[in-house]
């Protein structure tokens, strides 16, 4: 399906608007339009997906058996594994941020699935095996999973569930949807679910379009190799170097890997490449707009200081360890 997009976009921008297809506009133009409709369609499809799940599954048992039983930490370990089984963007795992929290789950335990979603999923370990082995992808997976439940447990204990915007605590459809013990028609079921999730598109629309605007821009008009030049030649600065510089980028764990391939056979650490890989995908400036919409300054700052710490702890270690 995401292919019909990309041909859809190249069309638009060659065809239609007869742009050459080798400039900065057009590769500009193709990434927005191509990532505006493959994000905006998962978005869609989420919203409803849970919107469904919090109608026909106990999600309150969920929520009692990771709020009320005596876990010892376990919960943070389960919401980890759970983002690292869904493969979201930081972008497109908001719907899942506010379903959790809408069904009572604890705003740390939510964390963790929100920091370790976009770091891990199933095609990118797939790829990290194929390019690197096991013993590093081992290594990368249990990475993402300790940033997961540290981020996770931190964010807790600092309780900033005031820091959360208030239209999520406000969500009234989950309340609609259990306020009858009546059996809804399907037809109505869906009414409910589908008003829901426009509801939070359309609140998370405007950032979605700043994000990838300004993640099309640098696809397009950041030169090839600018970011291999400086972290080759960083040293033992390169991790945080790499850490930061990865901030403005934006994309996934599957499209980020060949790059970091590429990076390590040019010669950059490989602890440093991989604090690169990962800081795109958790730390990207897109996102961070994007998740604005739902989090405010303080929570997001903690949020992205305690990821970009992890990442760089991450990088020196592997540096050491390959």
């Amino acid at each position: 399906m995401f292919n019909l997009f990309y041909d859809f976009a190249q069309w638009l921008v060659n065809g239609v608007f007869g742009l050459a297809s080798e400039t900065h506009l057009s590769h500009s133009l193709v990434f927005f339009i191509y990532d505006f409709l493959k994000i905006l369609t998962l978005i869609i499809i989420i919203t409803h997906l849970m919107s469904l799940l919090r109608y026909y599954l106990p999600i309150e048992k969920i929520r009692d058996f990771l709020t009320k039983k005596k876990l010892y930490g376990l919960e943070y370990l389960f919401a980890t594994i759970f983002g690292a089984v869904t493969p979201f963007c930081s972008c497109s795992s908001i719907p899942l941020f506010i379903g959790f929290l809408e069904a009572g789950i604890p705003l740390g335990v939510t964390f963790s699935f929100i920091i370790t979603s976009p770091l891990i999923n199933q095609v990118s370990i797939a790829i990290f095996i194929a390019i690197f082995g096991w013993k590093l992808t081992l290594t990368y997976v249990t990475a993402g999973i300790l940033v997961g439940i540290v981020g996770g447990l931190i964010i807790e204990k600092l309780n900033m569930q005031k820091y959360v915007e208030e239209f999520v605590w406000k969500l009234k459809s989950k309340n609609e949807l259990n306020k009858t013990n009546e059996k809804l028609k399907l037809k109505e079921i869906f009414k409910i679910i589908s008003r829901e999730a426009m509801q939070v598109t359309k609140k998370i629309l405007p950032y979605l379009l700043i994000g990838i605007g300004l993640g099309a821009f640098i696809h397009g008009f950041v030169p090839e190799g600018f970011f291999e030049i400086y972290l080759e030649k960083a040293g033992i600065f390169g991790v945080p170097i790499a850490t930061i510089l990865s901030v403005p980028l934006y994309a996934d764990a599957t499209s980020i890997i060949p790059v970091m391939q590429a990076l390590v056979e040019k010669g950059v650490p490989i602890g440093t490449a991989m604090a690169f890989m990962m800081g795109t995908i958790g730390l990207s400036l897109p996102a961070a707009l994007i998740l604005k919409r739902v989090l405010k300054w303080q929570l997001l700052g903690v949020f992205f200081g305690i990821v970009t710490i992890g990442i760089i702890i991450i990088g020196y270690t592997i540096n050491i360890l390959f």
